[in-house]
């Protein structure tokens, strides 16, 4: 009984250490105004390798972080949404809003091992302050939201900006590329 005991302790030992790059205690801020103090809510990165998964974790009842295990194929249009706070303050002490899907892997000095492509027809991004970061998004982005930002990523498509605004708060590091066109689309 002990051996089992151990084996099992063990076991989750290790597995909560393989899943450690990734996960991290969050905060979760939904957009429910009206009930806002009351829908904050401890949540963890989503760890996906599915479509279902990935669709859920983008929502907003969704995780702040998606990260992807593998090549993933969504076959419908997706859009991440919600306002997600990542469990760390400003230098004012403010909450920081972010949302970021990590199309990577990474060891447990966060040195990137594996990176994804994430395929869907469309996706847009209505989650202010979101990213997609090092991997390669496979189809049309359509820009919805202030502050959203390419770290070492792809994306092997267009990028369309619904408003002049989003536009002009668009990032990019110079490691990340757009093989399509970027444009207004309003």
């Amino acid at each position: 009984m002990k051996a089992k005991l151990g084996f099992i302790i063990l076991a989750l030992i290790m597995a909560l250490s393989f899943m450690s790059a990734c996960i991290k205690k969050n905060t979760n801020e939904t957009n429910d105004t009206d009930n806002k103090d009351n829908t904050d809510a401890v949540t963890t990165a989503s760890i996906v390798d599915t479509e279902q998964a990935f669709v859920d974790a983008i929502s907003n009842t969704g995780t702040w972080i998606i990260c992807l295990t593998k090549n993933l194929t969504v076959d419908q249009e997706l859009v991440l949404e919600g306002e997600f706070k990542n469990g760390k303050k400003d230098d004012a002490g403010n909450d920081i809003i972010q949302r970021k899907i990590a199309l990577y892997s990474q060891d447990e000095n966060r040195n990137i091992t594996a990176r994804y492509v994430l395929t869907a027809p469309k996706m847009t991004i209505k989650s202010p302050n979101a990213s997609i970061q090092h991997g390669t998004f496979k189809g049309d982005l359509y820009v919805d939201a202030d502050n959203f930002a390419l770290v070492d990523a792809t994306v092997d498509g267009n990028v369309y900006f619904t408003k002049q605004e989003y536009k002009d708060s668009f990032s990019m590091d110079s490691t990340s590329k757009v093989t399509g066109t970027m444009s207004l689309q309003e």
